[in-house]
């Protein structure tokens, strides 16, 4: 900046406050796909550094704490498509219909933590039944969205429902929580609960350009 100024007088150098400042408030649009997709979703901690309102106590004392992590993933090109960050106790269900909610889909894929009878519903009000969603070994079968992707699976039993729904590929999911991780480290360093979100959603946007790249 300093050298093109000399070529530009009218240029002003930015300060360290501006720049600052505009990254802060950056925000990096997730393009949504109109096409049927196959979706991942899933969730992760992630480390807060500094003292900021997640902050939590333990009997042994302070202990700096988790933000969580919500995604939902293009299992065919690895991409995200959604993302929500919340505290660490929010279940992952919990944030299921917010992950999905603009997204055309043909099925989707999640783990045990999804199992819950407003997910099913949730799916088959979209058109997707039953789900690639892995279900309590306990499940009951019946006419309800959850009742009937029970017994979907307890007729094929699980290798062949884990082939039909292509569950492995439920791991495109954590494979893009590692290489976020990897890229950007496992750490926010923000203090305010704000300024943590605006962080997580910005490195995790930020790769999901790079990879287009």
């Amino acid at each position: 900046m300093r050298k093109l100024g000399e070529f530009l007088p009218e240029l002003k150098e930015a300060d360290y406050t501006t720049l600052w400042h505009r990254i802060k408030d950056l925000e990096i649009e997730v393009p949504k796909p109109a096409d049927k997709i196959i979706v991942a979703v899933d969730s992760t901690g992630v480390k807060v550094t500094n003292r900021g309102g997640w902050m939590r106590k333990t009997h042994r004392g302070e202990r700096r704490g988790w933000i969580k992590v919500h995604v939902a993933v293009d299992v065919e090109n690895k991409r995200l498509l959604s993302i929500e960050v919340t505290d660490e106790k929010t279940g992952d269900s919990k944030m299921f219909e917010p992950l999905i909610d603009d997204l055309n889909l043909e099925d989707c894929l999640g783990d045990g933590g999804y199992d819950s009878r407003e997910v099913f519903k949730i799916l088959e009000e979209k058109g997707v039944g039953p789900p690639g969603v892995k279900l309590r070994k306990n499940a009951r079968t019946g006419l309800s969205p959850r009742g009937q992707a029970a017994k979907e699976f307890q007729k094929l039993g699980y290798e062949e429902w884990k082939e039909k729904h292509g569950y492995g590929r439920r791991w495109a999911a954590e494979g893009f929580f590692s290489a976020v991780k990897r890229c950007f480290g496992e750490t926010v360093r923000a203090t305010s609960s704000g300024g943590m979100v605006r962080e997580v959603k910005r490195k995790f946007a930020l790769y999901n350009l790079v990879t287009k790249i």
